[in-house]
């Protein structure tokens, strides 16, 4: 038997989004979406499993706004503070939560899918924004929608595609590439 939407079994994606000058905020979200009766929702309703310090949290615009496609995120770094809490369900969240919106209203997911496809975002968190004392939170926000735009639209368009990866092999390193 032929799945219905063939196309949305697995999909991954990332992007990166750097802070302005002087911040931490840099955004590096790795987005996973397919159906929820495929291996992608069998993995989401396994995060509502919590575990310490990587509390998996729905993503949600405000009280009772849940967005679609269900969307979980998780953060990349353990959770030790109230404050890195805080941002996680705040900023990040609410940044998380208005790129999937925009990414419904831009098409790139499409709306008759919504309520059969999931999200798992794992998000980065610096440790040190919390402490920072002159944390901008607006870039936080910027870096994390953006980002999360991103990796979505990448994860959908199977971005990058093999014949990139194979031409680019090498002409690019990895960022914090220092030894070769």
């Amino acid at each position: 038997m032929i799945p219905e939407t063939p196309d949305y079994l697995f999909h991954a994606g990332e992007a990166t989004v750097l802070a302005r000058e002087g911040q931490f905020t840099d955004a590096m979200p790795e987005i996973l979406i397919g159906r929820t009766d495929g291996p992608v929702g069998h993995a989401f309703a396994k995060l509502m499993a919590q575990s310490k310090g990587h509390t998996a949290m729905f993503v949600i615009r405000a009280c009772n706004q849940l967005v679609r496609p269900a969307t979980i995120m998780v953060p990349k770094v353990t959770l030790k503070d109230t404050a890195n809490i805080d941002l996680f369900g705040g900023v990040v969240q609410s940044a998380t939560a208005d790129a999937v919106v925009d990414c419904l209203i831009e098409g790139i997911i499409p709306r008759e899918l919504a309520n059969r496809l999931c999200i798992i975002s794992l998000v980065w968190i610096d440790p040190r924004c919390a402490k920072h004392e002159n944390l901008d939170k607006k870039d936080m926000y910027r870096t994390n929608h953006e980002a999360t735009r991103l990796a979505i639209r990448r994860a959908l368009s199977n971005e990058p595609t093999v014949d990139e990866l194979i031409a680019r092999r090498h002409s690019l390193k990895h960022d914090m590439d220092d030894w070769s």
